[in-house]
């Protein structure tokens, strides 16, 4: 496509600042970016925006075909495969035109079989929640919190329609959508009714937006008389509250990245005491899931991929926890859940999820009889626990999908293992998975380290040293970067692009050691894992050296700024989406949403100089080069709690002022969302705008705009 001479970028206004830590002095002249009140940044930002409009409007048309193609793919009547929850099945649905799924339930007999997910309205729906009812006007919806009491009377539903990921709740009858409570506001992710419905118990966030409060409050009640059941003092530790599966115990689970603490309610007493199941050690992390008549737990007091034990149901200390499943050689437990017949556990093994069922058996000593994994026919997977409120299920839903297998929703008999497949995310426009291959490959760290790789392509793609592609990676908070099915990506992939996803230290896929190599100080393991997974792309010949294209966001972002830093000659254009580039900076100011719990992460630089240094020599704001870059796409959201959108706009203002690209090449861009937070725009086709506008940039810098299967989508 034919680019018109690009207009000048923007200049960002400089104003003296010095950060001063360590006898370290640092001239920062954009620090006046963190007053988000600012107006000028709100100038500048606007600026950057129709900068960002006026280089790339020559790929308006791509972008409306990248939309479109997304759009005639997706079968925008859907309904999700309805689960039994006591008289009702529940099940979510979504319909032409409409940018939020409406949440339904229809009435459920006992024996009754399942409905048929392709099924029009059922006999009896009622609505619990219409997303779309609710967003109303808004720019942005999204949803903190949605459930039903245990008798199914009340729903509970926390509403954003900025993006701050603060919430408004809403409680409601169902059945006549009577609003009985609106009183709770700005509240956290999450709430749980009592057993008998009369209570809500909810979370509040400090100043740094850490959830540090449990609060019980009386549906209908005035909020100025409810009761703080607990506050978390140790500014490293967050919390969260649920219910178990048979309803019967509220759970609080306080955390912090290293150490972990779960206290207990029965659900039948909302006034009673909260009982501590352990008190926490520092250093051990455990969770909790009530099973009947004990308790399971999954802990790693004993190995860091953790070990499977269960305790009395009135346990009060590790003591009595008893061993029951130990981790194998190359496994790591990362969750359990209860079910009358069998107990599922949930873990990694080989660099893939897996998951494994331990039947019930009364008679042996451990009270479960021999394991059992779940097949899965691809070789390359993810699998996983679908939605399963009931705990006395003799088949569970199962779900299961790759790069290249869209969502398949399984029903697993717990006793026979036999597996049916009750739905498969439908893919429409001719698509047929053997016109696509996925494998698994093995890139050489620095260090001799083997890391996992992930080669996405069409079928046929043979690795000559030609193709374009896009590598991505993430590499912290032991987050794994498993397999998962895009419609989206499909525009990639048919346009010749190598879609590689570089499984690096830092994240989960390899167990906890593998996390541990890729925080505090080793964290530049993270960022050298991500050169030598290029280097492995461009050396095996599928992709070539100078159609190469990087791309992550958040933690993924900072991942973005310290590789091209790096080695910025080893790609064409990368995306930095709400990248985490300012990270010492931020990391310096404890006031900062995250920072405090973010110290057994990345370190403390405030107090700890070796930190400081270690730090300094790889933030991504700190180490920008003189050098030709890459193009670079940044894109952020203004009401971004998580990363606040100063960091790219500095770092943008930054690269600009030190690199030195040709603009009309490798141009550098900001994009702001200016409704919106964390995640980018809400509703399914504002988010399918926003990642056509993205990709539109990325496949026009690698020279692959075109289609290689010769056709078009097949609306």
């Amino acid at each position: 496509m034919a680019r018109p001479t690009p207009p000048s970028p923007p200049t960002a206004p400089q104003r003296p600042h010095v950060r001063e830590h360590h006898g370290d002095r640092v001239e920062d002249p954009y620090w006046w970016m963190r007053d988000l009140e600012d107006p000028e940044l709100l100038s500048y930002l606007e600026a950057e925006n129709a900068y960002a409009e006026a280089v790339t409007a020559h790929l308006a048309p791509l972008r409306a075909t990248l939309f479109a193609e997304i759009k005639a793919r997706v079968k925008e009547d859907d309904l999700s495969v309805p689960v039994a929850s006591g008289p009702w099945w529940y099940f979510s649905r979504t319909a032409q035109g409409r940018q939020y799924a409406s949440h339904v339930r229809a009435p459920r007999a006992e024996g009754d079989p399942r409905p048929d997910p392709e099924a029009a309205p059922l006999p009896g729906e009622q609505v619990v929640l219409d997303g779309n009812v609710e967003a109303g006007d808004s720019e942005f919806f999204s949803l903190g919190a949605l459930t039903v009491s245990p008798d199914h009377r009340l729903v509970a539903f926390a509403v954003d329609t900025a993006g701050d990921e603060r919430f408004d709740l809403t409680v409601r009858e169902v059945s006549s959508g009577e609003v009985l409570d609106r009183s709770l506001t700005r509240i956290g992710y999450g709430c749980e009714f009592s057993h008998d419905g009369r209570f809500v118990f909810y979370t509040r966030v400090d100043d740094a937006w850490r959830p540090y409060q449990l609060w019980r409050h009386r549906v209908g009640g005035d909020p100025a008389q409810d009761v703080l059941v607990h506050q978390e003092d140790d500014e490293r530790f967050w919390m969260g509250v649920s219910a178990s599966r048979d309803e019967r115990w509220l759970l609080l689970a306080l955390g912090s990245k290293t150490t972990s603490e779960v206290h207990l309610l029965d659900s039948t007493d909302p006034e009673g005491e909260w009982r501590v199941v352990a008190p926490r050690r520092e250093g051990v992390e455990y969770d909790v899931e009530p099973a009947g008549d004990r308790l399971l737990v999954v802990h790693n007091t004993h190995t860091p991929d953790s070990d499977l034990a269960w305790a009395p149901l009135e346990a009060t200390s590790h003591e009595q926890w008893v061993p029951l499943l130990a981790s194998g050689e190359g496994e790591r437990f990362v969750g359990v859940d209860a079910f009358d017949h069998a107990t599922v556990l949930s873990l990694r093994t080989g660099g893939l999820t897996a998951l494994r069922v331990l039947p019930r058996d009364e008679t042996s000593v451990s009270g479960h009889g021999t394991p059992w994994d779940v097949p899965v026919e691809q070789p390359v997977h993810s699998i996983g626990l679908g939605d399963n409120p009931e705990p006395d299920q003799s088949a569970i839903q199962v779900v299961v999908e790759s790069w290249t297998t869209p969502r398949t929703v399984l029903d697993v008999d717990l006793a026979t293992g036999a597996h049916t497949v009750l739905k498969r995310q439908p893919v429409l426009g001719g698509f047929d998975p053997a016109d696509y291959e996925e494998s698994r490959e093995w890139a050489t760290a620095d260090d001799g380290t083997a890391v996992p790789v992930s080669v996405v392509r069409r079928r046929g793609v043979i690795p000559d040293g030609t193709h374009p592609g896009l590598l991505v990676a993430y590499g912290a908070y032991e987050i794994s970067s498993d397999p998962y099915f895009s419609v989206a990506r499909l525009g990639l992939v048919d346009r010749g692009v190598v879609f590689a996803v570089g499984h690096v230290r830092g994240g989960g896929e390899m167990g906890r050691r593998w996390y541990d190599d890729g925080k505090l100080g080793a964290k530049p393991n993270t960022f050298t894992d991500t050169v030598a997974v290029a280097r492995h792309l461009v050396d095996a010949g599928w992709v070539a050296p100078d159609r190469l294209g990087l791309e992550g966001g958040s933690a993924g972002g900072l991942l973005v700024g310290a590789v091209v830093n790096l080695a910025p000659e080893r790609f064409r254009v990368v995306h930095a989406a709400v990248p985490f580039v300012d990270a010492l900076t931020t990391i310096l100011q404890p006031e900062l949403p995250l920072t405090v719990g973010e110290w057994e992460e990345w370190g403390d630089p405030l107090h700890d100089p070796e930190v400081y240094a270690a730090m300094r020599a790889y933030s991504p704001y700190e180490n920008i080069r003189a050098a030709a870059y890459p193009a670079v796409l940044a894109t952020s959201s203004l009401h971004d709690t998580r990363v606040y959108v100063t960091e790219p706009a500095k770092w943008v203002a930054r690269l600009r002022q030190t690199v030195t690209n040709d603009p009309e090449r490798s141009p550098i861009l900001l994009r702001t969302e200016l409704s919106a937070g964390h995640g980018g725009r809400s509703g399914r086709y504002a988010a399918w705008e926003q990642i056509a506008w993205e990709w539109a940039f990325v496949l026009d810098r690698l020279g692959a705009t075109e289609r290689v299967d010769g056709g078009a989508v097949s609306g």
